[in-house]
């Protein structure tokens, strides 16, 4: 049976974005920038890289600026090339013709599974991708690719999987099963925040997954955890039980966008491949270090 394409991303960008308050009381949180590139256009960006043509964003109240981010402004256009700024111009020309995309509204935060059930009718009966709005992987092969070609091997829904240390256990949903080769694992176990004695292993979930569309079954079939929110992670727990789940150990380095730290590095390392920044920046850093 020949494997079936994967065409369609789903990108949660609902949330308050409360840790990086006051910057994100007017602008959302994934529109802030990695250098002078907004996160959420990285993220898209990787999945275009990855085969993507449709771009679902499941948004939230005070998101408007991210679809204005990938709408085409062609004022601003003009401007540039009048002033010269022709390669500046062709940028942001190509930001809008990225992918199609559309936006779904999630009408009140209530977890990630929640934001990926509200995709259902635009999802439709076929495999998608799940990038989440605040997750970096900086990759030489993109960090979505691989999910696509690990289920093109396997035909099963799949996750992203890290190393977490030990005491970040409890901050991640945390796999474990059985090998099947290098990076990859038959999944058996799926647990969100465990404790560090209840975890099966230290394989944390990270922002990236090849859903198959029964995942919607099994989420509408999922109850509210005790705080209101559906978790994803509840819902692939009871998928794996029926129809199996791989997991998959990628390659890349992962910088969490949502926290000030996660950030920080995020900016730190992105710059440093930047032929512009890199060399002023090192020398800047080295300054710093023996000076603090």
């Amino acid at each position: 049976m020949a494997a079936k394409s994967i065409k369609k991303a789903v990108i949660p960008a609902a949330g308050l974005g409360t840790r990086f308050l006051p910057a994100t009381k007017a602008v959302p949180k994934e529109l802030l920038p990695i250098v002078d590139i907004p996160v959420i256009q990285l993220i898209v960006e990787e999945a275009v890289a990855s085969g993507i043509e449709d771009i679902i964003f499941v948004t939230g109240r005070g998101k408007n600026k991210i679809l204005d981010h990938f709408d085409d402004a062609p004022e601003l256009e003009q401007k540039l090339m009048a002033l010269g700024k022709e390669d500046l111009a062709k940028k942001l020309k190509k930001t809008c013709s990225l992918a199609k995309i559309v936006t779904v509204r999630q009408q009140e935060p209530r977890g990630l599974g929640d934001a990926v059930l509200s995709t259902k009718e635009l999802v439709g009966d076929e495999p998608f991708l799940v990038l989440l709005g605040d997750d970096l992987v900086d990759s030489a092969r993109p960090c979505a690719r691989q999910m696509v070609e690990v289920y093109a091997e396997y035909q099963k829904s799949v996750v992203a999987l890290m190393r977490v240390p030990e005491e970040e256990v409890p901050l991640f949903g945390i796999c474990g099963g059985n090998s099947l080769g290098e990076r990859t694992y038959d999944l058996d176990t799926m647990v969100e925040k465990p404790s560090v004695q209840d975890a099966p292993s230290n394989l944390g979930i990270v922002g990236r997954y090849v859903l198959e569309p029964s995942i919607f079954k099994y989420l509408e079939e999922t109850e509210l955890d005790e705080d209101g929110q559906l978790q994803l992670t509840d819902a692939m727990a009871r998928m794996m039980k029926v129809e199996g789940f791989i997991g998959y150990e990628f390659t890349g380095d992962h910088y969490d966008a949502g926290d000030k730290f996660g950030f920080l590095q995020a900016n730190l390392a992105y710059a440093l491949k930047r032929r512009d920044i890199a060399p002023r920046l090192r020398a800047y850093l080295r300054d710093l270090v023996q000076r603090h």
